[in-house]
């Protein structure tokens, strides 16, 4: 028999792989599903041997949104500090790498938004069809759209309910990494590898600086950038960088 938990969880050296274990609800998030990602969150922010995490489906699909029949029944799908299923609204403070396979529609796409980067296989059908049902996509997707796509195009997405091709999500920058079907986890791995040989500190501040930006003047850019990188700079991994540069060795991160 398969494992039933909602959310799978497996440490692979500094990556956690979280899995939405519901494949035949479409990885539909319930209740559970939302904590389980919450505490798989929370996990990788506080493990210092973790660097990154990837968040993917099983199955045939990464999630086809919220779980109805669970919420009519009062299941609560929202985590209270971290919104719907339990990252889109207070993101991890470490990178997320999407890996889609399948579709990513509705509530799902809003997840796979809530990570930093999306790899996607060519076939997957990736929408917000919320209006389709006289509903509004209202976990995150009408904010982070255009934070990643021109606002026409976002616009269209929301408007119209239809699904965007993935290799336009591509040429437009939503999506990272195209891959063939099946092959979407795989390349989110040796993508999280990539990340994971750099400083994670400076990885965290990076995306720090990237995510809280959007509000900031020219003269906050600067002094805000400055708060959040000039602890990295005075680290012993800023140290241990230069030092195995000049050593032309890999660097041994501390994460202090």
């Amino acid at each position: 028999m398969g494992d039933e938990r909602p959310v799978l969880v497996e440490r692979r050296g500094s990556t956690l792989v979280i899995t939405i274990n519901r494949p035949d609800q479409r990885n539909a998030i319930n209740g559970p599903v939302s904590d389980g990602i919450a505490a798989a969150i929370r996990v990788l922010e506080g493990d210092p041997a973790l660097t990154i995490a990837v968040l993917t489906g099983a199955g045939k699909g990464f999630s086809a949104g919220m779980d109805l029949g669970a919420f009519a029944r009062g299941e609560m799908t929202f985590d209270a500090e971290r919104g719907f299923a339990g990252m889109t609204i207070k993101r991890p403070s470490k990178p997320v790498i999407a890996a889609v396979e399948g579709f990513a529609v509705a509530g799902g796409l809003e997840v796979a938004l809530a990570a930093d980067l999306m790899v996607v296989a060519r076939d997957a059908v990736l929408g917000i069809p919320e209006v389709k049902r006289g509903l509004v996509a209202a976990g995150g997707a009408l904010r982070r759209l255009p934070e990643r796509l021109p606002l026409g195009v976002a616009m269209e997405m929301a408007l119209t309910g239809d699904p965007l091709a993935v290799e336009r999500g591509y040429a437009l920058g939503l999506v990272n990494v195209v891959t063939e079907p099946g092959q979407a986890l795989a390349a989110a791995l040796a993508l999280a590898d990539q990340i994971a040989l750099n400083g994670p500190l400076a990885v965290s501040a990076s995306k720090r600086i990237l995510q809280e930006q959007g509000d900031w003047d020219e003269g906050a850019f600067w002094a805000r950038q400055g708060e959040i990188a000039g602890p990295v700079l005075m680290s012993e991994d800023a140290r241990e960088g230069a030092t195995a540069f000049k050593e032309k060795r890999p660097a041994v991160w501390r994460g202090r």
